[in-house]
This record gives structure tokens, C-alpha cells and sequence, in this order.
């Protein structure tokens, strides 16, 4: 399938109540508004077509750079075309959700979780947050560098509420993940979380709410998350 033919499909898909939503949550455009269950019936037949997910990405249209992400082979993702792709993403449900679930699930991982989360740019630094708290539910405990881990734990305990919007909503959600899948710091995560308490962060002209994030770590040990991690991320 060319760019072009998967173009027309994406528009056939165009549905005016999910781009209002989508809209709603910051979405610019060039979309069409497709679904993310529609968007994924379009990957039977196209999924690690890599050559085919970079054109589709350069498109600009955020329906088109979503599937690139999902449809793109994460071991043949070169991390300058990941550093491009972030640079390129136009709100944050590609780059933290796209881009940045695509570059968890890579090779590159942790180097781009390291250098985003220094950035000025706000949603580089969130994505950042976003990509280390993922490959955090990928890799088994033993593979993690805790101290490094224990040491942004604090970051966020003493920094979150002067973050920038989207930070503060990727840093919860880190915390959330430490709590929910390593052993060895989830007490301390669960404490970090109480003292944070309500996160505050504008989520536009929805109905979405911030996690909090205590009862969010409870529930996952309850429901055995120490024993399970996930296959990907990219969803």
C-alpha cells in the first residue's frame, strides 16, 4: 500500500466526533480524527513496514503520524530519526503516546529518556518522563539502574508542582510506575506520591483527570504488577 492509498483510507475513517475530541485535547491541524481502533485495521498487512511509517510521519497529519509510530519496526529506528520525530510531533498524544511509546519499546530507550527530560521544551521534557516511565513496565527489575530511578523519584517529590503542565502530568505518571512495578522502591514511590497528593495540570476542554497516584500504585501491586510486565507500550 502507497502513502497515498493509505492517505485516502485515514480520511474514510474521518470521524467529526473524534477530531472534536481530539481538538478538545489540543490536536492542530492537518487530521482527520480517526480512531485508534480503526487506525490499528489499517496495520494488518503494513505492521514494520519502516520505509512506508516514514513517509507516512512526514505527511504532518496526526491521524497519518500516529500509525507511522505504531506501523514503524522499533529496532530499525535510528535515534536521530526518533530525535526528528519528536521534534516534528504536534501535540502530545504523539509524543508521548506515539513517538514516545515507540522510542521506549527501541534500543534507544534510555539515552533518549535521558536526554529528553532535560529539555527546555515542554513537551520533549514530558515525553521524556513519559518514555523512562514505560521502559521501566518493559524491563525485568534486574535490569533497571535503581539508584538512577531512586534519584528522579526524589526530583519529582521536590520538583512536580513547579514543572511545566504536561511534565507534571508525565512525572505522576513515572511515579506511578515505579510504584506499580519495582519492588525495591515502590514503598518509597507510595510515600512520594502522598506527600505530591492532587496534581494539578489543565487537560484542556475535557473530562480527563490527573491519576492519584497512591490509589493508582495500590491498585496495580493488588492486581500482581511486581510479576507482570508488558510486552510493549505501543498501543
Amino acid at each position: 500500500m502507497t502513502v497515498d492509498q493509505l492517505m485516502s483510507k485515514l480520511e474514510s475513517f474521518g470521524n467529526e466526533g473524534t477530531k472534536r475530541i481530539y481538538k478538545n485535547h489540543g490536536a492542530p491541524e492537518p487530521f482527520f480524527g480517526v480512531k485508534i481502533a480503526d487506525l490499528k485495521t489499517l496495520l494488518k498487512g503494513n505492521k514494520n513496514n519502516h520505509e512506508l511509517a516514514l513517509q507516512l510521519y512526514e505527511t504532518g497529519n496526526s491521524d497519518a503520524m500516529y500509525l507511522a509510530a505504531l506501523m514503524a519496526d522499533k529496532d530499525k529506528m535510528t535515534k536521530e530519526q526518533l530525535q526528528s520525530w519528536m521534534k516534528k510531533a504536534t501535540w502530545y498524544m504523539i509524543s508521548e503516546y506515539s513517538v514516545g511509546a515507540l522510542a521506549a519499546e527501541s534500543p534507544h530507550a534510555l539515552d533518549l529518556a535521558r536526554d529528553w527530560m532535560q529539555s527546555e521544551d515542554e513537551k520533549t521534557e514530558a515525553a521524556g518522563w513519559a518514555v523512562y516511565a514505560s521502559y521501566i513496565s518493559l524491563k525485568d527489575e534486574s535490569e533497571l539502574d535503581l539508584k538512577e530511578i531512586e534519584g528522579l523519584l526524589d526530583k519529582v517529590g521536590a520538583t512536580i508542582h513547579e514543572a511545566k503542565n504536561r511534565v507534571r502530568y508525565t512525572m505522576n505518571g513515572f511515579v506511578i510506575s515505579v510504584g506499580g512495578y519495582i519492588s525495591s522502591l515502590s514503598k518509597k514511590a507510595l510515600q512520594i506520591s502522598q506527600k505530591i497528593g492532587k496534581v494539578s495540570v489543565n487537560l484542556g476542554d475535557t473530562a480527563c483527570k490527573v491519576p492519584f497516584a497512591p490509589d493508582y500504585i495500590e491498585k496495580m501491586i493488588a492486581r500482581g504488577s511486581f510479576e507482570k510486565r508488558k510486552k510493549a507500550v505501543r498501543c
